[in-house]
């Protein structure tokens, strides 16, 4: 398994389907056995997390979005967390 370190690069696991959901007003996890509906931050988090960006950058970004600093722990603790559920997969 791989260490989920600043280098990673997370993406929405298969099976999973991130999208903006008007009639919940918040971002939800479609899967084939339901729905999970995401808060506004996990819900950030996971919009960029595309297999392309790694975590530093995904919190690069939300920092300056959101004109916040220090998210990093608070980022890296929901990614774990994600991962433990299979919304995300980790690459290198």
């Amino acid at each position: 398994m791989i260490s989920i370190t600043n280098e990673v690069r997370p993406a929405i696991g298969k099976g999973f389907r991130l999208q903006w959901e008007p009639a919940q007003k918040a971002h939800v996890l479609l899967y084939p056995e339901g729905m999970v509906k995401l808060n506004g931050s996990a819900g950030e988090i996971l919009r960029r997390c595309d297999g392309a960006r790694t975590l530093a950058e995904i919190v690069a970004d939300l920092e300056v979005t959101f004109n916040q600093k220090d998210l990093a722990a608070d980022v890296h603790d929901f990614v774990t967390f994600a991962r433990e559920q299979g919304w995300l997969e980790i690459t290198a």
